[in-house]
């Protein structure tokens, strides 16, 4: 608690310079003395998230890697009063790592051709004002925490399958990830893959078999697949792309349970709360480079004339803002507890792009092995 408390005491301390225009004094131009709040708050953050360097070069690299974000931080808190950014387990990275690490780039990238399907039927009912699906017990399982694997793609997929299996047969699962790398035919396991490679897989494997049975390892290197080895605990029928409409996607949530969404994460390095009002420009959203699960969607309430997440530090009125709920995998001491919310009504961040989703069902008879899409 105090460790916390100390860290946030001097982090306001640099925001308040940063804020009075001394950004530049925050990024190290060579190797020479830091400015003392600074190097206060970066070995705090080495405590807090484990980190240590090999050599003085590597610390003074990333000591002015830090300085820059807590810079860029500052700016989107600035630029955006509807959520807060800051010191996060990734600000000791570039841009560019973070997307490295954390996203599900690979050398060939391959789009699925898939029939948007219409969701016609559900347009009589009215849609309601809010929906969250880790409300309904057994629904929504535990956060996870992807590290070092680029696995967001199968981890995004299995919840998906466990949220709707929770609802649909009121049964509680916790689905292998693990058997989604090990015995992928389209992906590449810890290096990357989407959504659809996640289905075709379980489609293929006649099911999946649990977290339990089949524990995740957390490491890039292949295993062999074992997928023979342990008892099915969950079935898809098939899998659907929603219409690129957030009306559409916000009716099939409300009426039928969570959907994986693929965004571009970029704000997402430095977020730690509150809902992210993204531009074409801040979040470019025909780039997409990370799976996460769509929980829910609701609208922020609003205290006096300024938004209930609003930071001190931005003097903006702030109106209620609508969003969506996303749960992450990057564990839940990141965000607000591993999860985190997006503006909706604007394609933010693409999350219109590839919404899927699985189609629950138990065992039928095998069907014809599936192809990657070319």
């Amino acid at each position: 608690m105090a460790l916390t408390t100390h860290f946030s005491c001097l982090l306001a301390l640099l925001v308040a310079g940063l804020a009075q225009g001394n950004r530049d004094s925050l990024r190290a131009q060579d190797h020479g003395p830091q400015p003392l709040e600074l190097n206060e708050v970066f070995k705090l953050f080495q405590v807090q998230f484990n980190r240590s360097y090999s050599n003085s070069a590597e610390h003074a690299r990333r000591l002015d890697i830090f300085a820059h974000n807590l810079a860029q931080a500052q700016w989107l808190q600035e630029d955006m009063c509807t959520a807060e950014f800051g010191v996060t387990p990734f600000s000791d990275l570039t841009e560019e790592e973070f997307g490295q690490l954390y996203g599900h780039q690979r050398a060939t990238r391959r789009e699925i051709n898939m029939v948007r399907k219409v969701e016609s039927e559900e347009w009589g009912e009215p849609l309601p004002p809010t929906c969250d699906w880790r409300k309904v017990a057994g629904a929504i399982s535990p956060i996870r925490n992807q590290e070092n694997c680029m696995c967001c793609w199968a981890i995004a997929a299995a919840g998906n399958i466990e949220a709707l299996w929770g609802i649909k047969y009121h049964q509680s699962v916790e689905l292998s990830v693990q058997e989604l790398l090990d015995c992928d035919r389209c992906g590449d396991g810890c290096k990357g893959g989407f959504v659809w490679d996640a289905f075709i897989t379980v489609l293929n494997n006649s099911g999946l078999a649990s977290e339990k049975d089949y524990p995740f390892k957390k490491h890039t290197k292949p295993s062999k697949c074992l997928a023979r080895k342990y008892t099915k605990v969950a079935w898809i029928q098939d899998f659907i792309m929603l219409q690129d409409n957030e009306e559409i996607i916000a009716r099939h949530l409300a009426t039928h349970g969570p959907i994986t969404v693929t965004i571009n994460m970029k704000l997402l390095q430095h977020y730690q709360k509150g809902v992210i009002k993204a531009t074409s420009t801040t979040c470019d959203p025909r780039f997409v480079n990370h799976s996460v699960l769509l929980v829910g969607f609701g609208k922020s309430k609003v205290k006096g004339m300024r938004e209930e997440t609003v930071s001190p530090r931005s003097h903006r009125p702030c109106r209620s803002t609508p969003y969506w709920i996303l749960k992450n995998s990057w564990g839940p001491k990141w965000g607000e507890e591993g999860y985190f919310r997006l503006h909706r009504g604007s394609n933010a961040c693409g999350i219109t792009k590839y919404p899927l989703t699985a189609r629950v069902d138990q065992p039928v008879k095998k069907k014809q092995p599936i192809s990657c899409p070319p």
